[in-house]
């Protein structure tokens, strides 16, 4: 691709050099240099194409790193990225120590907080302007939220504490949900033609003055012209509930268009008071096939060319389908049943459920905490709510789990994607929550090995009396040919026999259990593999069976502290079982990073070869 100014482009004060319609051509360089770089790695392809223009025309007006610019999740900082020297790191994006797809404080001074999570720029950004504040000092902080982050419980809050904390702070709200319809465009822009000029705003504020030092009446006609002047934004402004929580409210305005938007970023620059910049965009502006289809390219897929005269691949089925297609039978027998979805549908695997059962679906937007409580409600008044989020979303609602569900035993079924490693890092990675499930009184936990453990334990979770968390990876859940027992709560499975060992793993660690038995075979070790299924109740008669006549590992996708490792230790002390085991897990003290999975678990030693070669030796160590 040839460029002309983006590779000129080393740090946001480069910027200053170029006019309005230099900027314009960068900002399409911009664009095909974020399909070329998705195109290859993969990423969050939309949501940086809709937000082009307004990162370029943030560090046209503002001076990062001096001036504080915050976003929330931060999925759509790959623009802010290039702009601040970052473009051929970009390139490494999402990959084992390369580029992380989300703002990182240790990645460059321009990432001035980490995200990962929704609802975090409004509350942060307040944190910066305050401790500014404590300083005396006068550098910006501007806030970027998206308008599905802002229903987010935490930013509600901070929106509320904003204008009672600081006078400076800048907010700006961008608002894919629509375009711009030319009646409102053109509203808009004569409003906040007149809105940000100075001379407008020093008038207004010399006759609020005036007004008030009128004796007797000043201030009831002052408080009559702001009534006035509220009932007119009303009709005219769609901001007015944000001018009520104390914001100087601009917008719409497009966040395509840099003919506005940057002398409004410059006007409202001197502002002192908080302001709230209500900018509609258009996730994948730019690129067709992300416009037409926003959701499916919110998380672009790399492509992988593909071998020369190679065999069309069946697909394969992953454990969200056939969580979906689970859901859909419950509902399909069982009238009560209905569905939750914190602003994932698809990703979920949920969107099966929409099309079958439109009525039953609800998705409460970016709401997990509310989404919780929520299903508590429909469950105490006589319905069977399944609520579906990601493990490492769920993290941020395990309060109202414990206080809206387990405390009153509601029957709510949670099923949790993405429980194990994820390609994007830290912040997304589900292996810290057993040990919160399993602290919890009125809940039981099970992880199904393939499609049809899915359904089978989908079916029990119906009948219980109490709440259930299911808990299952990104991966395929194809049907591992092995014994298939039914499905008992609390009753362990055993999948292949064995007398020189024993491999207890749950859930789709199964799959590398078996072919660790299947590969120690031929090192003469015969070894026992059972799917634990439960982690509560956990089969404890089992396990300590097995532990007593034989050497004991443990596999999971999980952290060590909390899941089945944790189980095994506590039964070994409780038990005074003094063999040695050996426990392969995640550890729990080293914050574990991006990269593709396969390369993650070679790191961590979760590999075939790596744990055959560790394996081998604690065999050998334990005769």
């Amino acid at each position: 691709m040839i460029t002309r100014i983006l590779d000129k482009i080393k740090q946001p004060d480069d910027l200053k050099q170029y006019n309005t319609e230099e900027l314009k051509g960068l900002c399409e360089e911009i664009r095909a240099y974020l399909v070329d770089v998705c195109s290859t790695h993969g990423g969050h392809l939309g949501s940086n194409l809709g937000i082009v223009e307004l990162t370029v025309a943030l560090h046209k007006v503002f001076n990062s790193p001096s001036d504080k610019i915050l976003y929330d999740i931060s999925h759509q900082g790959y623009v802010h990225k290039i702009l601040t020297g970052r473009k051929d790191y970009l390139n490494t994006l999402r990959s084992y120590q390369g580029c992380s797809g989300f703002l990182q404080r240790e990645e460059s001074s321009h990432d001035h907080f980490g995200a990962g999570h929704a609802g975090t720029a409004l509350s942060a950004g307040l944190g910066f302007a305050a401790a500014r504040d404590q300083r005396g000092a006068s550098e910006k902080v501007i806030s970027i939220v998206g308008d599905a982050a802002l229903g987010c419980g935490v930013s509600l809050e901070a929106l509320n504490n904003i204008a009672e904390t600081t006078d400076d702070m800048i907010v700006i709200l961008n608002d894919n949900k629509m375009s711009i319809s030319p009646n409102v465009g053109a509203l808009s822009k004569y409003l906040n033609r007149i809105i940000t000029d100075k001379n407008y705003r020093h008038v207004r504020e010399n006759v609020k003055q005036f007004l008030t030092k009128i004796p007797k009446f000043g201030q009831a006609i002052r408080s009559g012209v702001a009534k006035v002047e509220d009932a007119a934004k009303s009709i005219l402004v769609p901001g007015a509930i944000f001018e009520e929580l104390g914001f100087h409210y601009i917008g719409p305005v497009d966040g395509h268009n840099l003919d506005s938007l940057i002398p409004i970023l410059e006007a409202i620059a001197t502002d002192k008071k908080p302001v709230l910049l209500h900018v509609m965009t258009e996730k994948g502006h730019g690129f067709h096939e992300a416009e037409s289809c926003p959701e499916r390219l919110h998380g672009f897929k790399k492509k992988v060319p593909a071998e020369p005269d190679a065999v069309p691949q069946p697909s394969v089925k992953s454990f969200s389908q056939s969580f979906g297609d689970a859901a859909c039978q419950l509902a399909s027998k069982d009238s009560r049943v209905v569905s939750i979805t914190a602003g994932m549908l698809s990703g979920t695997g949920m969107t099966v459920f929409k099309e079958r059962f439109p009525d039953k679906t609800y998705d409460v937007g970016i709401a997990e905490e509310h989404a919780v409580v929520f299903a508590a409600g429909m469950a105490a008044n006589g319905l069977r709510p399944i609520v579906a989020i990601y493990a490492t979303f769920m993290q941020r609602a395990m309060d109202c789990v414990y206080h809206d569900v387990c405390l009153q035993e509601l029957p709510v079924i949670f099923c949790l994607d993405r429980a194990g490693l994820v390609e994007d890092g830290p912040t997304h990675h589900g292996i810290y929550d057993i040990g919160f499930w399993r602290s919890l009184p009125h809940i039981h936990i099970m992880q199904p090995r393939d499609d049809s453990e899915m359904k089978a334990m989908m079916d029990l979770a119906l009948i219980l009396d109490h709440a259930t968390v299911i808990r299952y990876p990104k991966s395929s859940s194809a049907d591992l040919t092995c014994p298939r027992a039914k499905v008992e709560l609390g009753k362990s499975e055993v999948l292949r026999e064995g007398t020189d060992a024993v491999i207890w793993a749950v859930g789709r660690e199964c799959e590398l259990a078996l072919q660790l038995a299947e590969d120690l075979q031929k090192k003469d070790f015969s070894i026992k593999v059972v799917n634990a299924r439960f982690l509560k109740p956990f089969d404890k008669e089992a396990f300590l069976a097995d532990a007593k006549a034989m050497p004991m590992i443990t596999l999971e996708d999980h952290v060590k502290t909390g899941g089945l490792a944790s189980i095994a230790a506590e039964l070994f002390v409780e038990n005074k079982i003094s063999k040695p085991y050996l426990a392969k897990a995640y550890p729990e003290a080293e914050v574990i990073t991006w990269g593709k999975v396969d390369k993650l678990r070679e790191l961590y030693g979760m590999t075939s070869d790596k744990l055959i070669e560790e394996i081998t030796q604690f065999l050998d160590d334990s005769k």
